[in-house]
């Protein structure tokens, strides 16, 4: 009996070699299927293979203004958001799905407002398409702090708060994009100030005596700020070549609404739903800015809620 645990030990010794050598050989060929153009690393090779590096576009622009690849901290600066962006999977490939819902809508806006089409990828690094709320109480697609919503133009109030309405903040956004360019004429500029804001951004460029937002020493947040948004924007473009093969079928669709228009008190929000043929789950879904379970109408305003059309 006293030679047992030397032979359990011996056994288990036995087991775990014999799975490593299983899986080192699922490594390998799964290696050799992904890559198989690529040499398998030698035997001595012990480091786990996450995947291959990525080669920078030799050229980028943002909405319309190029990006200065020449310089060595902006290709590193841009390397590091790449690569996050491509090897975060889940992430990018949600965020890929919801795009095909919410893109068109916002296109069309951007177009209607004289906005670069490029900006739809800052809503995209910022509430990720859905409606987020920041620690800092920021909120919705376009991350609106409360006074800021309210300074373009959104409602924000007990029972509705259009900071959560896509379409709404949407239009919302291009107010401030445009009052930047206004300030900045510049695009690049102008991103970056979102999340600087004007005057924090103005400042930065008047203490440092410089034009670009490439040239300015910033915090960590607004110097990674305009590398996340192109990172995104160079994925989105060409998601094959950065490995995001997306089945069509897998898109999330924009359902088919209609609008009723409505300019007196709703009490019961439920009751409401259940009256246009939908539950009050529904009803919230599509009109997230309805923040309570009643709607309160002010005098000479009208809402227009979106009903599904159910099948």
């Amino acid at each position: 009996m006293k030679y047992l645990p030397h032979a359990i030990s011996l056994l288990t010794l036995v087991i775990v070699c014999s799975y490593i050598q299983y899986n080192e050989g699922k490594r390998n060929e799964f290696f050799t299927e992904s890559h198989p153009d690529m040499e398998m690393p030698s035997a001595g090779y012990s480091d786990q293979i996450n995947d291959i590096s990525l080669d920078l576009p030799k050229s980028l622009s943002f909405a319309g203004e190029p990006v200065p690849l020449d310089i060595p901290d902006v290709r590193e600066r841009l390397d590091r958001e790449l690569h996050i962006n491509t090897y975060w999977h889940s992430s990018t490939i949600f965020l890929l799905k919801r795009a095909n819902k919410w893109l068109p809508q916002m296109e069309q806006i951007l177009k209607e407002n004289n906005i670069p089409d490029d900006f739809k990828y800052l809503a995209a690094i910022e509430g990720g398409f859905m409606n987020e709320v920041s620690p800092k109480n920021a909120v919705g697609f376009w991350q609106f702090l409360k006074d800021a919503g309210k300074e373009n133009g959104l409602e924000v109030s007990k029972d509705v708060d259009e900071r959560y309405d896509p379409i709404k903040s949407t239009e919302a956004a291009c107010r401030y994009l445009r009052k930047a360019y206004d300030k900045f004429g510049n695009w690049t500029n102008v991103a970056a100030s979102y999340n600087r804001g004007r005057s924090g951004l103005g400042r930065a460029l008047d203490n440092q005596k410089e034009n670009s937002y490439y040239d300015l020493m910033l915090n960590d947040e607004t110097s990674r700020y305009v590398f996340r948004i192109l990172a995104i924007k160079e994925i989105f473009e060409h998601p094959v070549k950065y490995g995001f093969k997306i089945n069509p079928e897998h898109l999330y669709q924009a359902p088919e609404l209609r609008y009723v228009e409505v300019d007196s008190d709703i009490k019961d929000l439920v009751e409401f739903a259940k009256e246009q043929g939908i539950n009050y789950k529904l009803l919230k879904l599509n009109n997230p800015w309805l923040r309570d379970d009643r709607l309160t109408v002010s005098r000479n305003k009208t809402y227009r809620i979106a009903i599904p059309v159910l099948e």
